[in-house]
């Protein structure tokens, strides 16, 4: 539909909200007038066509088609494109929900200041999370630096429910650049992730407690590529769920808030040590070994195995992504920006504050209060959660031919390395021994 003449037309600019549903800042451009919507495709968080932004591009092409072919889609700086679209379209209001990350944070004041000299207000509604990084404090005043207190407050905090769904009239005749095109190998889009919502909500989260370490199990949400494209809102799910029966799902979520919460308040922390207490610790930095790691062949099965679903469906189980991170920041001594960089290159969920933080809650330079000692055992790990060796062997094909429990030790079987498998690049108890004393060290 073509813009009414004389219509008070107004923008909004999609980000990390792609998404018609549960979205205030569409509610509130769709108030009274037509709807230029808009992505604009930035060089510095585009340019890379790695798996992660190539996810996104696929969301991108859902929510074009959602909204009939209505969506404009710009590349280019956004300080300089969003001003130009206002200008085509006449309007007067540019409306987002608000950004949080260091660069979404100076971004969005850059195209603040440009419509603001061309007379037209950025007005920002609703966020990402269902608290609003910030609005959570202690007592005193102070953001919280540790998590159980944060989720606390976060639960007497409370969020609002889903908003109404907006019914908004697109706007038409805006030049477009070329919209996205590419086959996902799975749906994308709000759709298909409410789809899998309710798929969850009535067959896996009664069970989520109990499965949700299993990666052997599809006891997860597999939401957080959702969430992290905003193709659902947390309210939404916060909705759906009883929140004393469902209190560890509830938490998971938390989790996520409270990584956004401390990036808020402290930027650096995205890609530098949030505490000091490590300054002085050694690190290695040979080539190899990282390769072997990335490649998944480190001779531990738990460790190659998560790695390689990495590599070919670009998301892993949260708890190998703990087991991962602990072998190379505590088995091969490498500074965790390393594997951060890694994750966030190749994971379709890769989000800054999640993955940062959560990488710094395994080195020890983090939120925990008592981290560092804790160094994963990547043999006792895979037997605990995998003991039945069936995520490694979806992933490991090298091992495929030892039965159950034997795959998490190929170096007991007389054929386990038969079909090509590497052994082990480092001695686990070796390793742990050094990072312990070079954990003192540092101390």
């Amino acid at each position: 539909m073509r813009t009414p003449k004389g219509a008070a037309v107004r923008v909004m600019w999609f980000r990390r909200d792609l998404r018609l549903r549960d979205n205030p800042a569409l509610l509130a451009a769709a108030d009274d007038g037509p709807v230029v919507a808009i992505v604009v495709l930035d060089p510095r968080l585009t340019g890379r066509r790695s798996p992660r932004v190539r996810r996104y591009l696929q969301s991108v092409r859902a929510l074009f088609e959602q909204t009939g072919g209505a969506l404009v889609v710009r590349t280019g700086d956004p300080a300089e494109v969003i001003p130009a679209v206002a200008t085509e379209a006449g309007a007067h209001e540019v409306h987002i929900s608000r950004e949080y990350t260091p660069y979404g944070r100076r971004r969005d004041t850059a195209v603040a200041e440009r419509l603001a000299a061309a007379g037209v207000e950025l007005i920002a509604t609703g966020g990402p999370y269902a608290v609003g990084p910030g609005r959570v404090r202690n007592r005193s005043g102070a953001p919280f630096k540790v998590f159980t207190p944060y989720a606390r407050a976060w639960r007497a905090h409370g969020w609002p429910r889903p908003a109404p769904t907006a019914d908004p009239t697109w706007a038409t005749g805006i030049y477009s650049d070329p919209v996205p095109t590419g086959s996902p190998t799975e749906p994308v889009g709000e759709s298909a992730a409410l789809a899998r919502w309710e798929s969850f909500r009535s067959e896996g989260l009664a069970a989520y407690a109990e499965q949700r370490n299993r990666p052997d199990v599809d006891g997860t949400s597999r939401l957080s590529v959702a969430l992290k494209l905003g193709e659902l809102h947390p309210r939404t799910l916060l909705a759906g769920v009883d929140h004393a029966r469902d209190a560890r799902f509830v938490t998971e979520l938390a989790w996520r808030e409270f990584y956004a919460d401390v990036l808020w308040h402290h930027p650096a922390s995205a890609w530098c040590d949030l505490t000091d207490a490590l300054q002085g610790m050694e690190y290695d930095d040979a080539p190899d070994p990282v390769q072997a790691w990335k490649e998944g062949r480190t001779g531990y099965p738990i460790v190659d195995a998560g790695m390689r679903q990495l590599l070919t469906e670009h998301w892993m189980h949260n708890r190998v992504r703990m087991i991962t991170a602990s072998f190379l920041v505590k088995d091969l001594h490498v500074r965790w920006q390393v594997g951060a960089r890694h994750f966030l290159d190749h994971l379709h969920d890769g989000d800054l504050a999640s993955n940062s933080h959560g990488w710094q809650w395994t080195a020890g330079t983090g939120t925990d209060a008592a981290p560092y000692f804790r160094v994963f055992n990547p043999l006792v790990q895979g037997k605990r959660f995998d003991p039945d060796g069936g995520y490694v062997r979806r992933y490991v094909p090298e091992l495929r031919h030892l039965a159950g429990g034997t795959v998490h030790e190929p170096w007991r079987s007389a054929d386990g390395y038969t079909h090509g498998y590497p052994e082990p690049i480092v001695v686990h108890a070796e390793e742990r021994r050094i990072a312990l004393a070079r954990y003192h060290a540092a101390r």
